[in-house]
């Protein structure tokens, strides 16, 4: 399926000779291979960033076939696996997943002759049923069809069809047509903070900022400053013993929460440990505690290897009856994936790491009788892993509640990351979900990154997503929302298509795999709805101007940046930039992004200098400092326009960093976009990145502590009080120009 159609210049994603062309040829959708792949559900060509049409090269085309365990390694297999879904096709009774829209009727065309006897029942949600669905012939086709009512709840049902000898279900995705503005956005737009949690601390941290820190910084910014939301860094569930991974969007799971963020001080057994025990986890603490104050990377193994062991003391401790039975409501309520996450945990403590020589990833599964046994003779240690998991939940939890409870109208905005890592829990415990044959996910080419990327997550296999009614999916997004008022999709585009990198063959040379982008916006919708929040998606880069349409009619917004927003989408620096009239209504606009220096160290080139510094360029550096320059001048060039600073000001630009900075904030207060958003970082002044793309070992990613201008750790008690943050939050407010 072609993305979209443009003129221009057709090259093959393996980096084939250019010709002429627009679109598909007739020739080239009519081969065998090409209609086996758009009949699975496989894009045959794109158009790129540069508006470039792209062909998917055969090689990608197999390759990613095969880990849909689609056969087409010869051409006879290929008509083989083209006769195979048909007649799947024509087996099945009716579509697995039906997305319906709340107050609207929907009909399901059931694949049966019309004189077949057909028996119909609809179990909703909450267990009720309903025996009487009308079922009614399709002039058209002459199948029968079933008609749901429009007064349908909202929610997720089970649709039951008996034809003759067949039986089929259906998942009915009953979903609000477009998910509502909440009351306090509706009234005027609203802005709030963006932070790395976990790089801002406090006496009380261990090493590395936490949830006790997310939790009286919510309650500070919304007192104090007037922020009605916070965005914080994704905090799915990392590895359980070092080395853990830096990186927030490199999660083990997206359905649990990171523990290294736990603060053993705000657990309520804490309190009534004895005097011994409370000393052993004191001078645990103080072990560690003298790093809160040092602007150094941030050692966050250290930080787990002593806060690890002072949770094990506290658990041991033991719980009141009332606790215990709340840990087991948490157990249940949890269910079994609880069960395979802390199996995975045990697994890698006593076996170790999954990778290197370390084999039991590949060679046991979760049922294997050697895993059951390492379960029965380490179980106290399981169950602190589930334990870990219900802290977190309760810390985080406690934070969106003060977080309202202090007046914010949204609280805690949560970000989901765009996967899982290969090797973590959700790959191994439920390898069904995921696709087979060593395929990972990224993006093709662009003109930030000439070879493409490979992020290395093992994608969602979309055919187990619509056989199961998109329960991970649904589990995984209501657990979000269980603590939080708003949630941030990481590369929203994934709702849609995937980019799929075969093993071997580079990042360059993958595929783009279709999703029903229906059913998750559908969740997303029931989801939000039910907890009155918001969904944003970060549309940024290589995205079909069809996609945002689809996700501003859905309610979703997007996510608009000033240094990214040219006119005309222009990829050119140097190009004017947009006036504030010209951003949606429908976004979340801010000057920055975790993936750009600060504000301060990007007007003072800092992008450049640590480019040429990690030998990250592939053009002379003179070249890509000209572009900064050309970038920063054109922005320089819209605040002068819009009378927001002088020229004089423009004219000198390293004497004037906190006014630029704050002007441009003040130009996202002009703009109609629903949210606004100030880093935390542009507050405080900070000049260095928190992440280098393309970058692991080379930088300190996702281990910057906060810190002013001057490198002075800022902690999380103090920062909003501070005259330049506050200076800054008075601009969001409007009370500032």
């Amino acid at each position: 399926m072609t993305d979209q159609q443009s003129n221009g210049t057709a090259t093959t994603a393996g980096g084939g000779a250019q010709t002429l062309q627009r679109s598909e040829s007739k020739d080239r959708l009519a081969r065998p291979l090409i209609r086996l792949a758009k009949a699975s559900g496989l894009a045959t060509s794109f158009i790129d960033q540069l508006g470039t049409y792209t062909e998917i090269s055969d090689e990608a085309l197999v390759a990613v076939l095969k880990a849909l365990d689609v056969d087409a390694s010869t051409p006879e297999a290929v008509e083989q696996s083209i006769a195979d879904l048909e007649a799947a096709r024509r087996a099945q009774l009716l579509p697995p997943t039906v997305v319906a829209t709340v107050g609207k009727k929907t009909t399901v065309e059931l694949n049966c002759s019309a004189d077949e006897d057909v028996t119909v029942s609809l179990t909703l949600e909450d267990g009720s049923t309903v025996d009487e669905c009308a079922v009614l012939p399709d002039l058209n086709t002459g199948h029968p069809v079933i008609a749901l009512d429009a007064d349908l709840p909202m929610g997720y049902h089970t649709l039951t069809v008996k034809a003759g000898s067949r039986t089929g279900t259906a998942t009915i995705i009953n979903a609000p047509e477009r998910i509502p503005v909440p009351e306090a956005v509706q009234e005027r737009h609203r802005w709030g903070w963006m932070t790395q949690m976990y790089s801002v601390r406090s006496h009380e941290s261990w090493g590395i900022g936490d949830y006790g820190d997310l939790k009286r910084m919510l309650a500070a910014a919304a007192r104090k400053t007037g922020a009605d939301f916070m965005l914080i860094n994704p905090i799915h569930a990392g590895a359980p013993i070092p080395p853990l991974e830096p990186s927030p969007y490199l999660p083990e799971s997206r359905r649990f929460l990171n523990v290294t963020y736990i603060r053993p001080q705000d657990i309520p057994e804490y309190a009534t440990l004895s005097a011994e025990t409370r000393a052993k986890v004191d001078a645990l603490h103080d072990s560690v505690a003298y790093r809160n104050e040092e602007s150094t990377p941030m050692d966050i193994n250290a930080a787990w290897d002593a806060k690890r062991p002072a949770l094990r003391l506290i658990f041991d401790a033991g719980r009141s009856a009332e606790r215990e039975q709340q840990f087991e409501a948490f157990k249940a309520a949890a269910g079994p994936d609880l069960d395979s996450f802390a199996t995975w945990c045990l697994c890698f403590e006593v076996w170790g790491a999954p990778w290197g020589e370390n084999r039991w990833f590949f060679e046991k599964t979760i049922d294997d009788p050697a895993v059951q046994e390492l379960v029965a003779a380490h179980h106290d240690l399981f169950e602190f892993n589930r334990w870990l998991q219900w802290i977190a939940a309760e810390q985080v939890t406690a934070a969106q509640q003060t977080a309202t409870e202090s007046g914010m109208a949204l609280g805690l905005m949560q970000d989901m990351a765009v996967g899982v890592h290969g090797l973590g829990a959700d790959a191994w415990a439920n390898p069904e979900r995921f696709a087979t044959g060593g395929v990972t996910v990224g993006c093709p080419p662009d003109f930030y990154n000439q070879q493409g990327q490979d992020w290395g997550q093992p994608p969602f296999n979309p055919r187990y997503l619509e056989a199961t009614g998109y329960r991970v999916y649904r589990e995984m997004v209501h657990s979000m929302y269980e603590h939080a008022g708003a949630v941030r999709i990481d590369h929203m585009l994934g709702l849609f298509r995937l980019w799929w990198i075969p093993q071997g063959l580079g990042a360059r040379n993958g595929a783009y795999v279709m999703y029903n982008h229906e059913a998750m916006l559908g969740v997303l919708a029931i989801e939000a709805t039910r907890a009155g929040g918001m969904v944003v998606g970060e549309d940024l880069g290589t995205v079909p101007d069809y996609v945002r349409q689809i996700l501003a009619e859905r309610g979703v917004l997007g996510t608009d940046v000033e240094w990214f927003s040219r006119e005309d989408d222009s990829p050119n620096a140097g190009d004017p930039y947009k006036g504030p009239e010209e951003y949606r209504k429908q976004a979340l606009a801010s000057v920055t992004t975790h993936d750009l220096p600060p504000t301060a160290g990007y007007l003072m080139f800092e992008h450049v200098k640590l480019r040429e510094e990690l030998h990250l360029l592939s053009e002379p550096v003179e070249e890509f400092a000209a572009s900064a320059l050309a970038e920063r001048t054109a922005m320089m060039n819209r605040l002068v326009e819009n009378g927001y600073i002088s020229p004089s000001v423009a004219d000198d630009v390293p004497a004037h960093i906190q006014e630029i900075v704050e002007a441009m904030h003040a130009m996202l207060t002009d703009t109609p976009s629903l949210l606004l958003q100030a880093a935390l970082v542009d507050g405080v002044g900070e000049t260095r990145s928190q992440n280098q793309p393309g970058t692991s070992s080379e930088y300190s990613n996702w281990r910057v502590p906060l810190a002013d201008e001057d490198g002075h750790v800022i902690l999380s008690n103090e920062v909003f009080d501070l005259p330049r943050v506050q200076s800054l939050a008075a601009v969001m407010r409007g009370e500032r120009r």
